[in-house]
């Protein structure tokens, strides 16, 4: 079978056993501050498991793309070493929401393995959770004998709370599960050793492919287990792994999955796959890295410094410092890979042949632009090379932090060198940096605290931004030492922050009390809508008024409905390639970033502004649609966003069906009218092929422009209001241009006029003609006139100049040539030695250089110093 028809098959099983098949969510997560990348089929289920959101298919199963980069499933440094790691991954899973359990997972998945797929029988052995008695956690006696009627009951295998109790993180869902594996050994090696000995103990043909993960608990904050509400299946099938079991092969990068990029780049390098294992390694690094960077970047996540960016930033360039070292790729070359693997997935993940050329061209901007660092990089390595018999642990750091060197790539270029690598010092550097990164970012959160029925929560904010309503449970938070507390509300107007959107800010007013709490933000957590105060209320007891912070809506809304005003004028200025890449909407600035690779002109910035205000002045009544089947949606032309989850219900914003239709979630004006007026201020690069342009509106453009209109008055008034405010500035210009210029002859006249009486007072110090002195000219320029000028007229010149620009001292060394080479005179070392006495410093040539300072009292002890140098 090939992988296209193993992954069909695995769907088309579980739909003929009565699962949705829905598609994958992306590889790039939001509203989980827990999580920042996609990491297990789970992940888009969250809150299903918790309770927290309504389930509409009992059974579901999906390929699902995942990325396993940081936090704790991190397995970055394995991929390309061995031979069944990767950055990113598919992820085969079916999941039971509260309907089916243990038996009907294990039956289903034995089914799958041996009757479709084919597996041989004899290379299957199963786990099962063994129990904890630290945690009161029982053996799973139930899957045992589920298995018991399957298989062979020396391939069942207990496990421990490491192998075999599933979590995904330090809290959250979690529960025993059931691992099967696969021996690909060949027959002679089972024989001589029995597969169950080597079941998770990282052989490499003896590798778990799929688990079947039974969720039971929630893991709260101070590590105790809480029964879900419901009993959950969650099974995670490794795609490539499967393949390889199914293909008979020994490396995952040998099946088709593979296969075809390898080749690709073989190819180009003009190395055969399998000559060498350093090449082996390099080719399996850039084949695995490129699927992870295309599918972040079609996801929505470009290359930057921080955060998500940071992480994509780090896979691509340690895809390109294994093709440049070890694979001779000293040009970009990886960005080729996109097209290839576009059509692999096409019909798949369809993302990605969607963006095809904007995700190759961001990649081969990064690829320019590390390539020239690394270059830079390798130079500093040579350079010190030369003055050190062993490299430091802080410079090896350096090139890792600063030219993004791996200590691989360092420990190489040393034994090239014959010299050591302090290991020692570049850990402990490392550690460093890591400890504090990881505490600029600690959040503590504590366990939620029920105070009253929780039956879910209801969003009124688009219809209402007031509200009775029942606090349902609260929180602890901590943060950068700051603690802050979070709530839950039976009911919420707070638009919690998403799609770019800001949350809604506001009051919380106790109707028994009258107490007033302040709502200082509102996120959106796995489902729910989580408002964010300083402090907690003096009692929970009895209704609150929410409040919405009307004025702050109001703005934002302004700037909400103009960003989708804005991507459609852009579409009809620039081209229908425009296309979202993030955006910010707050109730001061929009910011829009869209997918274009030139610059925006001010011509077609003046066309968008126009079409904008356009549609503004037209007052377009909005149109808001909700719960709409998202593929009706689709079919009616609506635009979607790349890297966004839509459900299988969506909202449908349109102002004017001719020109503005979009699937969003945020808040909107009534009319286009509202908006007020529409100016860009300013636009720019964000990334390779993405501009970002930020814009005003409403109250904020209006003060903008009454701004300027009170500075063009008040310059008019300066000016006595000329009828032709432009050429009356002009001839200022001009009038200020030619002053200039007088000034400097006038400068110059007078530098020049000093020549002749300087050198009436030099002296003759052996062969050295000598002078130091202070001068009374207007600036730096008019001094170097001055002593190019005695230079060019004295022979043998030793020359000191002391000035003071209002309050600036400044000193001057000029050295003749001749005399600088015989009697070993440097200006450079000389003025640095003078400007001590004026609290300064400066450098230059040999033969000239200048230092400024702040003590302008010291000038003459440094006039007076001078002479010692040629004494």
């Amino acid at each position: 079978m090939t992988s296209r028809e193993i992954r069909q098959a695995f769907l088309d099983f579980f739909k003929s056993k009565g699962h949705q098949i829905v598609p994958s969510a992306p590889v790039v997560v939001k509203n989980d501050p827990t999580l920042m990348f996609t990491n297990a089929g789970m992940n888009q289920f969250k809150d299903l498991f918790l309770g927290e959101a309504a389930i509409k298919f009992p059974r579901v199963a999906d390929t699902q793309r995942c990325l396993r980069v940081s936090g704790k499933h991190n397995d970055l440094e394995e991929v390309g070493i061995d031979t069944y790691h990767h950055t990113l991954f598919e992820m085969l899973g079916n999941w039971s929401f509260g309907d089916y359990f243990k038996k009907e997972a294990i039956q289903w998945a034995w089914e799958l393995f041996t009757d479709v797929y084919k597996l041989d029988k004899d290379r299957l052995y199963v786990t099962i959770f063994e129990g904890d008695d630290s945690e009161g956690l029982a053996k799973d006696t139930e899957a045992y004998d589920f298995w018991k009627a399957l298989i062979a009951e020396d391939r069942i295998l207990l496990g421990n709370k490491k192998d075999n109790f599933w979590e995904m993180g330090e809290t959250g869902p979690c529960g025993p599960c059931s691992e099967i594996h696969y021996d690909m050994r060949t027959q002679e090696e089972r024989q001589e050793v029995a597969g169950q000995s080597l079941v998770n103990a990282d052989h490499p043909q003896v590798i778990e492919v799929w688990n079947l993960v039974f969720m039971q608990f929630n893991r709260l904050k101070d590590g105790s287990l809480q029964p879900l509400p419901a009993k959950h299946v969650d099974t995670g099938m490794g795609f490539e792994r499967l393949v390889r079991s199914i293909q008979g092969k020994t490396s995952n990068y040998d099946t088709d999955v593979f296969q075809p990029t390898i080749q690709f780049i073989s190819q180009k390098a003009g190395i055969a796959y399998g000559a060498d294992e350093k090449t082996d390694i390099a080719m399996r690094v850039v084949a695995d890295h490129i699927r992870a960077i295309s599918f972040a970047i079609a996801d929505g996540q470009l290359p930057s410094n921080n955060k998500a960016g940071y992480v994509i930033r780090r896979i691509l360039r340690r895809a390109v410092r294994y093709a440049y070292t070890f694979l001779n790729f000293k040009t970009p070359f990886i960005n080729e890979l996109v097209p290839l693997l576009a059509t692999q997935f096409d019909g798949v993940f369809n993302e990605l042949k969607a963006q095809e050329s904007f995700v190759q061209k961001v990649i081969l901007e990064e690829e320019v632009s590390f390539l020239r660092t690394l270059v830079t990089g390798v130079q500093r390595f040579e350079n010190y090379a030369e003055a050190n018999t062993t490299v430091d642990g802080d410079f090896a750091f350096e090139l890792y932090d600063t030219y993004g060197f791996p200590i691989d790539l360092t420990e190489l270029l040393a034994r090239e060198k014959n010299l050591s690598v302090d290991m020692v010092g570049f850990n402990k550097a490392l550690q460093i940096q890591k400890d504090r990164s990881r505490a600029a970012t600690a959040i503590d959160t504590g366990d939620w605290i029920l105070v009253n029925e929780d039956e879910g929560f209801e969003f009124v904010g688009y219809d209402t931004l007031s509200a009775k309503t029942e606090i349902v449970k609260y929180r602890k938070v901590s943060a950068k030492g700051k603690d802050q507390f979070q709530l839950v509300l039976s009911v919420t107007p707070f638009y919690a922050e998403g799609g770019g959107q800001v949350g809604d800010t506001g009051v919380l007013i106790s109707e028994a009390t009258g107490e007033k709490i302040f709502v200082t933000d509102t996120k959106k957590e796995n489902g729910l809508f989580v408002h964010f105060i300083d402090t907690l209320p003096q009692s929970f007891e009895g209704l609150f008024v929410a409040q919405v912070d009307q004025a702050k809506r109001q703005d934002t809304e302004n700037n909400h409905s103009a960003t989708h005003l804005l991507h459609a004028a852009l579409k009809q200025v620039l081209g229908d390639h425009v296309n979202q890449k993030g955006s910010l909407v707050n109730d001061d600035i929009l910011r829009f970033d869209v997918s274009h690779f030139s610059k925006v002109t001010e011509e077609e910035i003046k066309q968008v502004e126009d079409i904008v205000n356009a549609k503004i002045r037209e007052n377009i009544a909005l149109k808001e649609e909700r719960n709409i089947p998202y593929q009706q949606a689709l079919d009616s032309g609506v635009t979607a966003l790349f890297g966004e989850k839509y459900g299988d219900y969506v909202r449908v914003i349109t102002f004017d069906d001719q020109f503005s239709k979009e699937l969003c979630g945020g808040t909107h004006v009534k009319a286009t009218g509202q908006i007020g007026f529409f100016k860009i201020t300013s636009e720019s690069a964000v990334a390779a092929g993405v501009r970002r342009i930020e814009a005003i509106t409403g109250t904020k453009s209006a003060a903008v422009i009454r701004e300027h209109f009170e500075l063009v008055d008040q310059i008019k008034g300066l000016l006595n209001n000329p009828k032709d405010f432009v050429a009356a500035m002009g001839k200022i210009v001009d009038e200020n241009s030619a002053l200039k210029k007088e000034i400097e002859k006038t400068i110059i006249e007078k530098s020049l006029a000093l020549k002749s009486d300087l050198e009436s007072k030099l002296q003759q110090v052996g062969d050295v003609n000598f002078l130091a002195t202070v001068v009374d000219l207007p600036n730096a320029e008019a001094v170097k006139t001055l002593a190019y000028a005695l230079k060019g007229a004295v022979n043998n010149l030793f020359l000191v100049i002391g000035a003071d620009f209002e309050g600036k001292p400044s000193l001057t060394v000029v050295i003749s040539d001749e005399l600088a080479k015989s009697k070993g005179l440097n200006a450079g070392n000389i003025i640095r030695d003078l400007a001590k006495d004026i609290q300064g410093g400066g450098g230059g040539q040999p033969f000239f250089a200048t230092a400024g300072g702040k003590n302008s009292a010291g000038l003459q002890t440094a006039i007076d110093r001078a002479i010692e140098f040629i004494k």
